[in-house]
């Protein structure tokens, strides 16, 4: 059994953790020890001394829990100062989003660190590590984008519902994934008009049938420059796996839009799908270009970091307690969705999408099958 570690987030405003408390007890009892560092779980409202009860063991600092962990669990992208903390023999185990940073990528893929992404494990079409947190971006962006559409905070002053013998705001969502179902959830729930704009013509089928009073229409720029200049709050929801998101919305399309609406990226860890985005934090999430109000925040989830935590552990737990109790070799001959996670190892770059964003050499991550 490997020693699985978990360090505190230290991402600007990041409070959740990697890990619950009930999470350590289920990897405990299987044998697996657990180091935590102090206050780790604070900021998602887990105290120390319940992490304790769980079987685990409270570390002083993030170095000792990066020097004694052999596999080193994490919500979002390894800092410098986590880097330099790293390597060969280790295995990181995070949301990475590498195709958004090649100084990242590069400096990652140098300490020979096995670097394994939550968000580009697959089955079959699925990302179920990317899904939990698709779902709280979703539905969060509609609250946001809501709550900045009023006028005390620069917006038209637009309720998106609408009230008795008043038109309700119109919300236009690019991508009906997982992130756009959750969105227009939010969206259709308070009575907004809302469409769906999706490539698939067979997700689009599902939309309409689970999603009645939701519109679909087909992705395209003429789509796009039809809807913009009624939309109050338009909602980025584009995913390619591990890869840079398009940018679907230039900024002469943004300049449609009229001033005072409202346009959430949640594609902005993926370098967004707006050619406007730049990312923001929690402290200072909103900036206006062309008159339209843009929240940006990179971990959206954050904000709700219990709920966030909870649902993250939920699907990470098996994948973990995997890496935890046997090699990488045989972890991946029992689930070979996790080949597909691994962005790097041995100081070579292996996610092909990474590797075409940045323009830099990939190569096979070499993990025999093992029966």
């Amino acid at each position: 059994m490997q020693i699985v570690g978990c360090p505190r987030e230290i991402k600007k405003q990041e409070n959740r953790v990697a890990l619950t408390p009930s999470g350590s007890r289920q990897l405990t009892r299987n044998g697996v020890r657990v180091l935590i560092e102090k206050g780790a779980g604070s900021g998602a409202d887990y105290e120390d001394a319940e992490y304790e009860r769980a079987g685990a063991e409270i570390a002083p600092d993030a170095r000792t829990v990066f020097e004694r962990a052999d596999v080193v669990i994490k919500v979002k992208e390894p800092q410098p100062s986590e880097i330099a903390m790293l390597g060969k023999g280790q295995t990181l185990f995070t949301y990475l989003h590498l195709a958004a940073n090649k100084d990242l990528t590069e400096t990652l893929v140098a300490t020979g660190v096995t670097a394994i992404a939550y968000e580009t494990i697959e089955v079959g079409p699925r990302l179920p590590l990317l899904e939990p947190m698709s779902e709280v971006a979703g539905r969060m962006s509609v609250l946001v984008g809501a709550y900045y559409l009023a006028k005390h905070e620069g917006g038209r002053g637009t309720l998106l519902g609408g009230v008795p013998g008043v038109l309700p705001g119109r919300v236009t969502i690019i991508g009906g994934g997982t992130c756009g179902v959750n969105a227009a959830k939010v969206a259709t729930g308070v009575g907004a008009e809302t469409t769906i704009l999706e490539l698939s013509s067979e997700r689009m089928t599902w939309l309409d049938t689970a999603m009645p009073a939701a519109r679909t229409v087909y992705s395209s720029e003429a789509a796009l420059l039809d809807l913009l200049p009624s939309t109050d709050l338009l909602v980025g929801a584009v995913l390619v796996p591990g890869a840079r998101a398009p940018k679907l919305v230039t900024r002469d399309m943004l300049q449609l839009m009229r001033p005072g609406t409202v346009a959430v990226d949640i594609a902005v860890d993926q370098g967004g799908c707006l050619e406007t985005t730049r990312p923001t934090t929690h402290e200072n999430p909103i900036f206006t270009e062309e008159g339209v109000i843009h929240y940006c925040v990179a971990n959206m989830p954050g904000a709700y970091a219990r709920t966030s935590t909870q649902a993250l552990t939920n699907v990470t737990l098996p994948y973990l307690q995997l890496l935890a109790s046997h090699s990488l070799e045989n972890a991946c001959a029992r689930h070979p969705e996790l080949v597909g996670g691994i962005n790097c190892i041995d100081g070579r770059l292996t996610c092909p999408e990474v590797g075409e964003a940045h323009g830099i050499e990939v190569s096979d991550p070499g993990i025999p099958a093992v029966p």
